[in-house]
């Protein structure tokens, strides 16, 4: 996309030119995400009417929360071309986005990213380098797990990698204005505030910042950044090391000896690094796509978002709250009315009954009676749980997966397999988020190579659970080609589905135990396969399996010592 460079007045009106259209653009969609999320909350909307449901029963709440899954896939890299060296590399990115997985709260991103897809058909992260971050060198990725409803689309575009520009959007305070763009203090009343304090206090207003995302004609990315009428960044060439120099002498920041430097920014194109005792020159790495991933549900047509599992059962929410009200309406009318005969005395003063029916002297009780109104509610009880069955179905939800089918005697693998072949109907929706894995760790992976210049100590955990330490360096992925060197990104990304994360820790138990008793691991009586299984079992989790690891790995060395000494 060309981007005509002029004033920065002329920048700013761009850019709010093409937000304000592509929000306009996606009103309506964003008027259904909130639909949505009220649906899910419990709302008690009845379409098309002005009245409202008496009483909710939250079928879709109940639903959506039972497709969560607390799996954060462990990531898997392939080479695209094998060689001894780049298979080692490709161990190596697994290990860097393990270690980088392991130190960031992924078990709340992945709870966030759950919800927001179910809910809205889709959930948006965001990855960027923080060059302020410190993590056994200077700078890491912070990564965002963001509602959809923070990401604006070019319009007619449906899929992130064909979009020529988008947007996402924060809120923050103006003092973070401060803080992170270098904003002055009389120019935070240019931007747009969501939420204005009742104190005297300027810095505590709530804003809202843009950031657009663009390519340029050479498929460079660049970042504009904005809030209101106040420009806070433009970088064009986004990813491309920057450094400041003095037009005049062309000489760096801080080196430069002008009476009044006239400091610019320019891209840096070029470094020198020693490889293998020779100094070498080549370009700086610089990543080609945009550090946004979207994540959908179920495909969806005509939009960047899958369908929303909230859209897809709002008719028999609706239908089930109607059935719920009435059967609220009927209990509420109903009750037993006493029948007396006339001149029967009523007392109104008992505090436990509430009234008391006096008969007169010699009075038969037979002639006294009662009707009862309590109204039959079988054929709306039934209809709600019709209802419900009906919306489970839709969803592709078993009573297994829900686990509520307990009337079997089982094991708790036997159960495992059978919610796995009863949420078969699920199986899109779980491929789908393991790609969106693949792609935040190809990100972290290129952010790594593109700004992590310094020799990393990475902790990763290796097949038993225990914690290693490992190197990382860009410099292990330099090749050589026709044009020179380069840094080889032709890595491929996907999930380890071996990694256990796709079991329950009683399914693996017993697996494990399975894999003991029938002889897999070896004899079981040999001291040797026990450590195998309690390695197998701490990887696991198993209480105090690291305390046999541990007895029995004294055991091993103890005997490898006696046969020494021996």
């Amino acid at each position: 996309m060309k981007i005509k460079e002029s004033e920065k007045k002329a920048r700013l009106e761009f850019w709010r030119e093409l937000y304000e259209s592509a929000l306009l653009s996606s009103s309506e969609l964003f008027s259904s995400l909130s639909r949505h999320m009220e649906q899910y909350l419990g709302s008690d909307e009845i379409d098309g009417s002005s009245e409202r449901a008496k009483t909710v029963r939250n079928i879709t709440y109940e639903l959506i929360e039972s497709e969560i899954s607390p799996d954060v896939p462990e990531p898997k890299a392939d080479t695209v071309c094998y060689s001894e060296r780049r298979e080692e590399n490709a161990r190596l990115i697994e290990k860097l986005c393990s270690s980088v997985k392991n130190k960031l709260p992924f078990e709340a991103y992945n709870d966030v990213d759950e919800r927001y897809t179910y809910i809205y058909g889709g959930s948006v992260w965001y990855v960027e380098w923080d060059s302020e971050k410190r993590e056994g060198g200077k700078g890491g990725v912070r990564i965002h797990a963001l509602s959809p409803t923070a990401f604006i689309p070019q319009p007619k575009t449906y899929d992130i990698s064909d979009m020529e520009y988008c947007f996402l959007r924060f809120s923050t305070t103006r003092g973070e204005l401060i803080r992170r763009y270098g904003a002055k203090k009389e120019e935070l009343s240019l931007a747009e505030c969501e939420y204005e304090s009742e104190g005297k206090d300027a810095l505590a207003d709530t804003v809202t910042v843009v950031n657009a995302f663009y390519k340029d004609e050479q498929g460079e990315i660049g970042r504009f950044v904005f809030s209101g009428s106040l420009t806070l960044d433009d970088t064009p060439e986004f990813y491309k090391r920057k450094t400041r120099v003095c037009s005049s002498c062309k000489v760096a920041e801080g080196e430069c000896h002008c009476s009044v430097p006239r400091l610019e920014t320019v891209n840096l194109d070029y470094e020198t690094v020693t490889l293998g005792g020779e100094r070498i020159t080549l370009p700086y790495y610089t990543p080609k796509r945009f550090p946004i991933v979207i994540r959908k549900n179920t495909v969806g047509a005509l939009s960047h978002l899958g369908g929303s599992d909230c859209e897809k059962i709002r008719p028999q929410q609706q239908a089930i709250n109607k059935v719920e009200s009435r059967i609220l309406e009927k209990l509420l009318r109903s009750g037993v009315t006493p029948v007396m005969p006339e001149g029967a005395s009523i007392t109104l003063s008992n505090a436990v009954f509430g009234q008391v029916i006096k008969t007169r002297p010699g009075e038969s009780l037979a002639s006294y009676g009662k009707i009862d109104t309590t109204p039959d509610l079988s054929q709306d009880i039934a209809e709600a749980d019709r209802l419900y069955d009906m919306a489970k179905r839709v969803l592709g939800i078993s009573d297994a997966l829900q686990g509520l089918d307990t009337t079997t005697a089982e094991s708790g693998y036997a159960r495992q397999l059978k919610i796995s072949r009863a949420s078969s109907r699920l199986e899109t929706k779980k491929r789908i988020k393991y790609l969106v894995y693949s792609e935040i760790y190809r990100l972290i992976f290129e952010h790594y190579l593109a700004f992590s210049d310094e020799v990393r100590r990475l902790s990763y955990k290796d097949a038993f659970g225990k914690t290693r330490i490992a190197e990382w360096s860009k410099l292990s992925f330099i090749e050589h080609g026709e044009d020179g060197y380069y840094y080889d990104d032709g890595y491929l990304f996907s999930v380890d589905l071996n990694s256990g994360s796709e079991y329950s820790r009683e399914a693996l138990w017993e697996k494990n135990l399975a894999n003991l008793e029938s002889g897999t691991l070896g004899d079981k009586a040999s001291p040797e396969t026990l450590l195998r299984y309690w390695e197998s079992q701490q990887r696991a989790h198993y209480p105090y399996a690291r305390e046999n690891v541990e007895y029995f790995t004294s055991i091993i060395e103890n005997e490898r010592k006696g046969k020494k000494n021996g």
